[in-house]
């Protein structure tokens, strides 16, 4: 049984399709229309929900949080023990809601047909966070398409409404709601085809009875099979209930992440060890995708243009593959043997992601180069991890996408520079000749061949010129220690 609250219903769902989705479910199930299909891929933002989850704050209280998701590909397992909130729930009889109210008073409304997926993301925004700045709004916004251009007065309207204090019936109501939450998640979820175990033990035991039954943890990729290519799904296990796969922490040496923990719950600590990774992190996908998908799926995958393998690759992360039974330890440069293949058993998953924490003069930088900013696949991403001594390359760690069949190193760049000059014009000319040739990428609505290999060569042009005054630094640095 799946239980979760529909506004401030408890709802129960006893028996349903394993691949049926949240939105198929508000518009089939429950005949509300506000919420609307546009792509069934999570790129236009039509679709955005919100889900009301419970929080655990660092002192220990617990906390209601907000999340926008795009229902057209949020499956029925992702909503046990949540609120969900739709567009038709947030006025109060006559009196519509402050951000719907904000949006007629700014003229952000032109066609209508996106206007529910912005009223739900100006509405999670409301409740996360007071006093945005204009880039907090786009941020907030990001996955939500307006194809009439009206943002403008949909980001004044925003701005505006999260000015002044949080006043709606959903802050009124506030404990109630989490009271009862707190009551629906001490039931045991799961239907049976949507298998939801809760601990290590019991998702072993899923796997060993349910063999060929796909894992799911966000669905942010998996569902594309259900909505696009219109595939069915007999049984599906999912792993966001697993106690020991949704966590985050740091040690002295090293950040572990828990292989299912959404990438919007990983990014604070991420961001606090490796700084530079911001504008990755904020191109991976949009907000709505990133409050879903998780970096053990982004990595099980094995999709040669997933943003997230590369900069694994050049951070020398380690996997812990998990069976149940016992954990083993790979590095993730022998995680991806082929397209789409890996060296994951049928009874195994990826328990967790560990990443070496950066040393004083380690260099990092992460290049992504799509079509548009912010929501698009990449055609080319590129990761360098450079460490330099007295001028020279000590250690070059390299990681990319879109130009092989897997993610990939490149090893003859990184054993030909060591030694070398980092300033030096042989060290930019070799490394630009090397990318170059390196790969044989193929031709495809993103970008040609030609492309991709040019591109490459330009990228380490650029982190050459971008680490050319930090390279003298570290000269001095290292004369003088």
């Amino acid at each position: 049984m799946i239980r979760f609250l529909i506004d401030q219903d408890i709802v129960e769902l006893q028996d349903a399709r394993a691949d049926l989705t949240l939105l198929q479910y508000i518009r089939e199930h429950r005949k509300k229309t506000g919420t609307k299909e546009g792509c069934a891929a999570g790129d236009c933002g039509a679709c955005t929900v919100v889900l009301g989850e419970l929080k655990a704050s660092s002192s220990g209280q617990t906390s209601l949080y907000y999340r926008t998701v795009n229902s057209c590909i949020t499956l029925m397992s992702a909503v046990h023990g949540k609120q969900l909130l739709l567009v038709e729930h947030l006025s109060e009889g006559d009196q519509l809601h402050p951000v719907q109210q904000a949006l007629v008073d700014h003229h952000g409304s032109q066609c209508g047909f996106c206007t529910p997926g912005f009223i739900m993301s100006m509405f999670a925004l409301y409740h996360t966070q007071s006093a945005p700045n204009r880039d907090d709004v786009l941020h907030a916004l990001s996955g939500n398409l307006c194809r009439c251009t009206g943002y403008r007065p949909i980001i004044d309207a925003t701005l505006a409404v999260c000015e002044g204090p949080v006043d709606d019936k959903f802050s009124r109501l506030k404990s109630t709601t989490i009271t009862q939450l707190q009551s629906i998640t001490v039931e045991k979820p799961g239907m049976a085809n949507i298998l939801m175990p809760t601990t290590r033990e019991a998702l072993r035991k899923a796997i060993a009875e349910h063999k060929g039954a796909q894992l799911v943890a966000g669905s942010t990729d998996l569902s594309l099979q259900f909505t696009q290519q219109l595939k069915n799904a007999g049984t599906l296990i999912s792993l966001s209930q697993v106690d020991t796969l949704t966590y985050c922490t740091k040690n002295e040496h090293s950040l572990l992440i828990g292989a299912a923990t959404p990438l919007n719950d990983v990014t604070p600590l991420l961001l606090e060890c490796f700084p530079q990774l911001a504008e990755l992190i904020t191109r991976f996908a949009s907000l709505p995708i990133r409050h879903q998908a998780t970096m053990g799926g982004n990595v099980a995958n094995a999709s040669p243009i997933g943003d997230l393998p590369p900069l694994l690759l050049a951070l020398e992360a380690t996997l812990h593959i998990d069976n149940g039974e016992t954990v083993r330890k790979i590095p993730i440069s022998e995680f991806f043997v082929a397209y789409r293949q890996t060296t994951l058993a049928d009874n195994e998953w990826i328990a967790a992601i560990e990443l070496p924490l950066q040393k004083p003069l380690q260099r990092l930088a992460a290049y992504k180069i799509s079509k548009r900013f912010e929501d698009d696949i990449s055609a080319v991403c590129a990761v360098f991890n450079l460490t330099l001594e007295n001028g020279k390359v000590t250690s070059l760690l390299t990681g990319f996408g879109g130009v092989a069949a897997t993610p990939v190193q490149c090893i003859s760049l990184q054993d030909a520079l060591i030694g070398k000059k980092f300033a030096s014009r042989e060290c930019l000319n070799m490394g630009k000749q090397l990318l170059f040739d390196a790969f044989s990428p193929i031709d495809d609505v993103r970008a040609s061949a030609q492309y991709r290999k040019t591109v490459l060569a330009n990228l380490w042009h650029r982190f050459w010129l971008e680490n050319q005054s930090t390279s003298h630094i570290e000269t001095r640095v290292v004369q003088h220690a």
